[in-house]
């Protein structure tokens, strides 16, 4: 079992930027890949970002166009989630989640995620 706690989620203007983290516990960190996926209301939860275990492989969803950055450290069991350039429209809950399939690559797709964590407000303000 993996437990997730995401964190630095809020209130931002337009333009502004957030980080956010998630601590994972409960397994060796560095054998899973990992993803940040969001959820706005009324809408299907979508991938942002997704990091391989190494940290070497690295995609992100098409929106995202060069304003966020996911990163990871092993050593502190954390994936970070840079956002910069924020837009209303980014307005969402943000989820990570961790992948137990055996890939030294990344995973783009929910179905490809066994473990999520509860979610962290974004809320870009015009």
């Amino acid at each position: 079992q993996v437990q997730l706690v995401e964190s630095g989620g809020g209130l931002v203007q337009a333009g502004g930027s957030l980080r956010l983290s998630c601590a994972a516990s409960g397994r060796t960190f560095s054998n899973y890949a990992m993803g940040w996926f969001r959820q706005a209301p009324g809408k299907e939860r979508e991938i942002v970002a997704a990091i391989s275990r190494s940290g070497g492989s690295i995609g992100y969803g098409d929106f995202v166009k060069g304003r966020f950055t996911i990163s990871r450290d092993n050593a502190k069991n954390t994936v970070y989630l840079q956002m910069n350039s924020l837009k209303p429209e980014d307005t969402a809950v943000y989820y990570c989640a961790v992948s137990n399939r055996p890939s030294t690559g990344y995973f783009i797709s929910l179905v490809d995620y066994d473990y999520w964590g509860q979610g962290t407000q974004v809320t870009v303000s015009s």
